[in-house]
């Protein structure tokens, strides 16, 4: 007697669930919420430099920081940074531009960082909120901004290229240190 021949099956590896509607929508709209409160704290914050608003030392108080940290031209640096935090923090609320919105803003903070210096970790001297902030605006420019944004109604960011938001990460942190090469 011959046994019957037996056919092996190989298992396929189970391919993850595609998202469900619900799960996609609550994808979107964690990002909006992550985009509008981390991009209207940095405006607001931007605002404190550049109009004094929020108890901000506006743009002479906050160049004669920058002076007093070892930056050149301090009401220049303050607008710029101003500029940066105001206007990028508004285009990531947006999700305008989002990889270009966050890669400013990352530049913007790693020079907050180093400002307020790695001494310590937590609050009143430590970085923790510079850093938390940092990685959102990483997060969100290697996530893209979710379909609740404005960038869906440009053709070229319409659909989100993790590589575009590696580059822009990667463009504000070198333009971040170059302006910490500028510092004396």
């Amino acid at each position: 007697m011959t046994s019957p021949s037996v056919t092996t099956t190989t298992s396929q590896a189970a391919a993850p669930a595609a998202p469900t509607a619900g799960a996609a929508a609550g994808h979107d709209v964690g990002l909006l919420l992550l985009r509008v409160v981390l991009g209207l704290t940095m405006a607001a914050h931007g605002s404190q430099k550049l109009f004094g608003w929020f108890g901000g030392g506006g743009i002479s108080g906050t160049g004669q920081f920058f002076t007093a940290s070892g930056y050149p031209a301090g009401d220049a640096m303050a607008v710029l940074a101003g500029l940066t935090e105001t206007l990028g923090g508004l285009a990531l609320a947006l999700g305008l531009l989002t990889p270009l919105a966050a890669a400013a803003l990352v530049g913007t903070l790693v020079n907050a960082i180093a400002v307020h210096g790695t001494g310590a970790f937590f609050a009143p001297k430590g970085i923790e909120y510079e850093l938390l902030l940092t990685a959102g605006a990483a997060a969100l420019a290697l996530t893209g901004p979710g379909r609740y944004a404005a960038d869906r109604f440009l053709p070229v960011l319409r659909a989100h290229r993790t590589a575009h938001g590696a580059l822009a990460v990667l463009a504000g942190l070198v333009l971040g240190a170059a302006l910490l090469f500028v510092k004396n």
